[in-house]
């Protein structure tokens, strides 16, 4: 698994606290000569899956992309995927990603309604993110969008009305994302001045789109993800079923199966840095026993898979109700958890109070 981090936007949200921020053409040209430059000196090019994320990717040219491919070896069976904002391409560039060898697009669509998206600060209108999934559609038969509820100003009727409009279009994959309000942030900034109002019926919103989309034959695979059969998110699913993942880029987060490391989020000093042919990668954390096990249950258990009971012990030589057979009893009798054939899964319940039920599988 590859992830590739393109940190450039054309405005950054109010909302967004990832690692972007916005540029001109001759830092982004720069930029991908250092990202081509710290490929070039890795061993690992060969991939399942490949994914471009953002920031919006789909502000690099199509001859920057053609030469970031041209550094990786592609196979044909691979899951290519290209995060895109409405506005930011056209039937050409579409159609000429499809061309590069991009076999999956997601969407950064949020919302349907207009005066939401002023409010998230997003550069598209309802009009423009319809009119670039239909555009998609003619070159991509794996479109994914991504909707947002717990808005300020969102009704349930607004919630309602953005799930019936993505499902019209005939999508193949909704992704689902609660607002959260992080520091730094132009909300965060609001929110702590008491100047941004929140919905108090988000979990309303959320319980209509998990009880919707599965009865629409998106089915539910991970707490957010919704998908139609056989279009779920093979790069996703990776980081979710433990599986090694390595990242180019500014910020970017790799994992070998015993360390993770992050690569220095500053563009300018990322540069700098792969010019001068130093390192740019950080050791984040030196996963522990101990660590191992608990993200193999946080991870197993965001899935509709849920957690192996052999596999635990495959893995770390020990019967997990040894380690969690407290925790494994306690959520039982809260409803938060289900036992079926060896395998431990959330309920509908636990999915909605998915943070209470890992907190208690921390060691």
């Amino acid at each position: 698994m590859i992830y590739i981090h393109i940190p450039f936007c054309v405005r950054k949200c109010n909302y967004c606290a990832f690692n972007s921020k916005v540029s001109n053409g001759e830092e982004i040209s720069a930029y991908v000569d250092a990202l081509i430059s710290e490929i070039k000196n890795s061993a690992v090019k060969n991939f399942s899956t490949l994914y471009f994320g953002g920031g919006t990717p789909t502000l690099l040219k199509i001859s920057q992309l053609e030469k970031i491919l041209d550094e990786l070896k592609i196979s044909d069976a691979a899951e290519i995927t290209i995060e895109a904002n409405p506005g930011t391409v056209d039937e050409i560039y579409l159609k000429n990603l499809r061309e590069l060898g991009f076999n999956r697009l997601s969407l950064g669509v949020q919302s349907f309604n207009d005066d939401l998206l002023k409010i998230l600060g997003r550069i598209h209108d309802s009009k423009t993110a319809l009119e670039t999934i239909q555009t998609a559609k003619k070159f991509f038969d794996n479109v994914s969008v991504d909707l947002m509820y717990g808005l300020p100003r969102q009704t349930l009727a607004d919630v309602q009305n953005a799930v019936k409009i993505a499902v019209a279009q005939d999508v193949q994959h909704i992704s689902i994302y609660g607002l959260e309000i992080e520091e730094g942030t132009n909300f965060g900034k609001q929110y702590a001045a008491g100047k941004l109002i929140l919905p108090d019926n988000d979990g309303e919103m959320y319980d209509y789109i998990t009880e919707t989309l599965p009865r629409l034959d998106f089915r539910r695979y991970e707490i957010s993800n919704f998908a139609k059969k056989n279009f779920e998110s093979r790069h996703n699913l990776g980081y979710w079923t433990g599986k090694k993942y390595f990242g180019y880029g500014a910020g970017a987060h790799s994992y070998n199966g015993e360390m993770r490391t992050s690569n220095i989020c500053d563009v300018a000093t990322y540069i700098k840095k792969i010019r001068a042919g130093e390192n740019v990668s950080l050791i984040e954390e030196i996963v522990s026993p101990k660590a191992a096990m608990e993200e193999f249950c946080f991870l197993g258990l965001r899935t509709a898979e849920g957690l192996s009971v052999e596999k635990f012990y495959k893995n770390f030589g020990a019967d997990i109700y040894e380690i969690y057979g407290a925790v494994i009893e306690k959520n039982l009798k809260l409803g938060l958890l289900k036992i079926s054939s060896g395998r431990i899964f959330l309920t509908p319940r636990g999915m909605k109070f998915g943070n209470v039920v890992f907190t208690d599988f921390l060691l």
